[in-house]
């Protein structure tokens, strides 16, 4: 009988600690994933804000400017998932916080900035020289997002973690807004009607006054699993 019981100890054991290592891989697999975010963001800003100012696109500016927004909201991200390789959390720390704070004060500042843009584009009956480049970079962004959505939800469920599942829901929000620029650049291409620039540019606001309003909301929360609920980031 001591035999027995020393047995299902020990199984028990090897169990729990079989279960850890698996969530300490999930966790690592996590962060890695954070980063890649983190980094694509900060390369598809560079290329979309160079490129929306060369060719006078005000949608492909306002999508860089927001992927350079995004890097903001990741390196918080990133934090907490470091974080939960080394404790439980509960709350978020006054680092992440802060970082949702900027982050929605600045998306707030982006719709403003594109919708005044818009107006003045309006105005000045001004268009883009060409749109291809939204279109390339739409279409790289759409995959990139769809990837990256995927794991990051895969993770998220294996780990029965309410913020990892969050995240994914936030990139959800990146791969539709990939899409509309798809849209808006591909439709200019076509039609080369300065309006079609000027909506998608007043779509991208859209999207950024709903993220600032979640990056704020999230700072507020009061546990870590209300956060993007609506697939906002």
């Amino acid at each position: 009988m001591a035999n027995f019981e020393e047995n299902i100890s020990r199984a028990t054991i090897q169990e729990n600690k079989a279960t850890a290592n698996n969530t300490g891989k999930l966790l690592k697999t996590a962060f890695i994933l954070s980063m890649i975010t983190i980094v694509y963001n900060l390369a598809e800003g560079v290329v979309s804000v160079y490129f929306g100012l060369e060719d006078d696109t005000l949608s492909l500016l306002g999508f860089g400017l927001d992927s350079f927004v995004e890097v903001i909201s990741g390196i918080g991200i990133a934090h907490m998932v470091w974080r939960m390789q080394h404790e439980d959390l509960t709350e978020r720390s006054k680092f992440e916080k802060r970082a949702l704070q900027v982050t929605g004060t600045s998306f707030y500042l982006l719709t403003a900035g594109l919708v005044v843009g818009a107006i003045l584009n309006l105005m000045e009956g001004s268009a883009p020289e060409t749109t291809v480049t939204g279109i390339i970079v739409s279409a790289v962004s759409i995959c990139t997002m769809f990837f990256l959505m995927r794991y990051k939800l895969s993770v998220g469920h294996k780990l029965n973690s309410a913020p990892i599942i969050a995240d994914a829901n936030c990139t959800k929000a990146c791969f539709y807004l990939s899409i509309l620029l798809l849209v808006a650049s591909g439709l200019y291409e076509l039609f080369h009607i300065g309006y079609i620039d000027i909506l998608g540019s007043l779509g991208i606001a859209y999207f950024a006054f709903k993220e600032g309003k979640e990056s704020w909301e999230k700072a507020g929360a009061a546990s870590l699993s209300d956060s993007c609920g609506d697939g906002y980031c």
